[in-house]
């Protein structure tokens, strides 16, 4: 029989206000009724050896259903967010099938997600050549932003913007203070479509850091002159940062994330023919991923999200990189991930927290999830940090079992995952309960 939800979990270490403390979390109807001190009586006590931490936030998730759910799907997609930790994710306008990039597409999608979500799902829209002039609606239907790529999407339905409709984008969106987001790499810079071989280099060639920069620089200008709201999505280029810093510092309105396979993934250490590495734009080398590492501790960056993107396995295990599907599965693995590369640079975890639920909450418009705090969702997680495991893509809640981590070791793990007070995720079981719900945007308080 499964156990009834916690009326208070306590633990030596709770993760409040941006530190540590001991603490008793009080759980009443989904929500967070109290933090008092610790209780060793509490109904919950953790071990020592565990933390008590917000559920994490994800604001850059393809669920790709309906359409795609060979893919993906909210009920895979979402038990793999639980077992990572994740409580809250943003799903893409793409690569679901209608797009979201009208308000009946969105309807369609929220459909298609009904009964299925174990944790909570707030949607992206999409912005394209076509529905120029019309964003308003989206955002009217409960979108908290719009994406759009400045370079070929990889899906023939969601095109790319050139930098004039980039300018019409962000002026329409300043009217009605709309967030950006965008897929920024310059296609002046990339080889054409097409095989390129097993040779990873050869890929990485094929979408120099100079795409990014110069497309980031693009964004820069176009959000500086409209005084839109914008946001990067998964920078790979660490040298870019410096732009993004001065532009910060100058007033425009820009924020930017990174992705764990950008933080812990080395270029020099991919395999011939390993595609379940291959993304857009690339995993590159260790001097660069250096600069990220930079930009996290300096506060330049503002999120790390997972970035899941996956496909088929047929997809990801076709051994030319150029021919093979362009996206990374990590959305489960990502805090064990990062987790195990900050602590080989003395990265402490409450530091890197903040970007893993505050940073892409706030970047996604979700107020103060990512915290835990009385009145909000009771959306908890359990993590051992000094737990090691060895990633076997089969064990993955993934509809496909794959994932670049396969056959690493990581330290840290969820031991068990709470949304709305309900243990969503315990380590070894099976997850079977469905108690996520939707983020409208323009009724969140509803929705939450």
């Amino acid at each position: 029989m499964t156990p009834p939800p916690p009326s208070a979990i306590a633990a030596q270490r709770v993760f409040l206000d941006g530190g540590f403390v001991a603490a008793t979390v009080h759980i009443a109807q989904g929500r967070i009724a109290a933090v008092t001190d610790f209780d060793p009586d509490a109904h919950t006590v953790l071990p020592d050896d565990a933390v008590l931490l917000p559920g994490l936030v994800d604001s850059h998730v393809h669920l790709d259903e309906p359409g795609r759910t060979e893919w993906e799907g909210f009920a895979t997609g979402t038990a793999a967010a639980a077992a990572g930790g994740v409580t809250t994710v943003v799903d893409m306008p793409l690569n679901s099938s209608p797009v979201t990039t009208t308000p009946d597409a969105l309807a369609v999608k929220r459909a298609a997600a009904a009964g299925k979500l174990a944790v909570d799902v707030a949607y992206w829209g999409g912005a394209v050549p076509e529905n120029l002039g019309a964003l308003h609606p989206l955002f009217q239907a409960g979108v908290v932003g719009v994406k759009c790529f400045l370079s070929p999407s990889g899906i023939d339905e969601f095109g790319h913007l050139d930098p004039a409709q980039l300018e019409a984008a962000l002026a329409e969106l300043a009217t009605f203070d709309g967030l950006l987001i965008v897929h920024a790499e310059d296609p002046a810079h990339l080889h054409a479509d097409g095989p390129l071989g097993v040779r990873y280099e050869d890929f990485l060639a094929s979408r120099p850091p100079e795409s990014e920069r110069d497309a980031i620089r693009t964004v820069i200008a176009a959000a500086r002159r409209t005084g839109a709201r914008v946001h990067i999505v998964h920078v790979s280029d660490g040298a870019v940062l410096a732009d993004v810093a001065a532009a910060k510092a100058d007033g425009v309105r820009i924020t930017v994330e990174t992705c764990p396979h950008y933080l812990t993934l080395d270029a020099a250490e991919v395999p011939d023919g390993a595609a379940d590495h291959k993304c857009c734009p690339p995993i590159r080398d260790r001097a660069n991923q250096d600069l990220l590492w930079a930009g996290v501790v300096d506060g330049t960056i503002d999120a790390i999200v997972s970035d899941h993107s996956p496909s088929t396995v047929e997809l990801k295990t076709e051994p030319d990189f150029g021919l093979a599907w362009g996206g990374i599965a990590g959305l489960q693995t990502g805090l064990s991930a990062v987790h195990t590369e900050a602590l080989a640079r003395g990265f402490a975890l409450e530091h890197l927290l903040p970007l893993m639920t505050t940073g892409p909450a706030r970047i996604a418009g979700l107020g103060a999830r990512g915290t835990i705090a009385v009145g909000q969702p009771a959306h908890l997680a359990v993590f051992r940090p000094g737990e090691s495991i060895t990633i076997d893509a089969a064990d993955l809640e993934y509809r496909n079992p794959v994932s670049p981590w396969h056959g690493r070791t990581l330290t840290g793990l969820i031991e068990t995952t709470y949304v709305h007070g309900e243990p969503v995720y315990r380590r070894g079981e099976p997850v079977v309960a469905r108690p996520g719900r939707e983020i409208i945007a323009a009724i969140e308080e509803e929705a939450a």
